[in-house]
């Protein structure tokens, strides 16, 4: 599939996809979900990649959905393009590996939905946050009703969905929205020296922690360390990267994953 909309590229065993649509804030329209649908399928099949980075070109990661697309659909088409977003987004937490959110500004409505469906944010100082939603009338539709308060508690999502504030990089971080704050200039260095510093641990180590953790978020504490105990056995089988792991310490040398 040929991109209008993304720009990829692999560097050191990370993906590095930027939206770029500028002209209209990166709005997300269909065709965006349809490019980054066959991304997500085609880095699921390079076992080298490691880690995928997703940012924005421009003044905004995402500014929302595409309200131009949007305005004459009927409530048919509005459920199938809610159902549309919610899949891509639900895509990037079935990938083996880390898919991180480089926030370079505004990531409001669907752009915000988007940074959630991440595995964690790292936002520029510049980075502004919101679910302006029912200013429209509307509600989020990519699945930002149920990610927001997972994230951010109770209190903090219904307040930010109802009063659909903007909020700042540091009030983003003090309520848990991103896990790190950093200058603009420094936003993709630092993405990528975190991609890379997972990328050189055991692959089948860190997919397992994805799994385990996000699949078990979901489940009884009693059930997810069931989850637990049963994948962390599975490290420790001959030839598997738990063993080579702990041989190389008890060695004092790299492992070889």
């Amino acid at each position: 599939m040929e991109y209008e909309i993304l720009k990829t590229e692999i560097k050191d065993n990370i993906a590095i996809v930027t939206i770029s649509r500028p002209q209209a804030l990166n709005a997300l329209n269909t065709r965006f979900f349809h490019e980054m649908d066959d991304f997500v399928a085609k880095i699921s099949q390079m076992p080298d990649v490691r880690a995928m980075i997703i940012t924005g070109e421009g003044k905004a990661f995402v500014a929302g959905a595409d309200i131009a697309e949007m305005v004459d659909k009927d409530q048919k088409e509005g459920t199938e393009f809610s159902r549309l977003g919610q899949n891509t987004f639900s895509s990037f937490g079935k990938l083996d590996i880390p898919v991180i959110a480089a926030i370079n500004g505004f990531a409001l409505g669907g752009g915000l939905e988007l940074t959630m469906g991440c595995d964690f944010r790292i936002a520029s100082t510049k980075a502004k946050f919101g679910q302006p939603e029912v200013n429209l009338g509307l509600i989020p539709g990519y699945a930002g009703t149920q990610r927001l308060s997972r994230l951010v508690g109770l209190g903090d999502a219904l307040y930010l969905l109802m009063t659909a504030e903007m909020i700042g990089a540091e009030d983003a971080l003090r309520i848990g929205l991103v896990q790190k704050v950093v200058e603009p200039e420094e936003l993709m260095d630092t993405a990528i020296k975190i991609a890379g510093t997972i990328a050189a641990k055991g692959p089948q180590a860190i997919k397992k922690v994805k799994q385990v953790v996000r699949n078990g978020y979901e489940m009884p504490f009693e059930e997810g360390e069931k989850l637990e105990a049963e994948q962390f056995g599975t490290l420790f089988g001959e030839g598997s990267e738990g063993r080579e792991g702990m041989k190389a310490f008890l060695e004092k040398r790299k492992p070889e994953w």
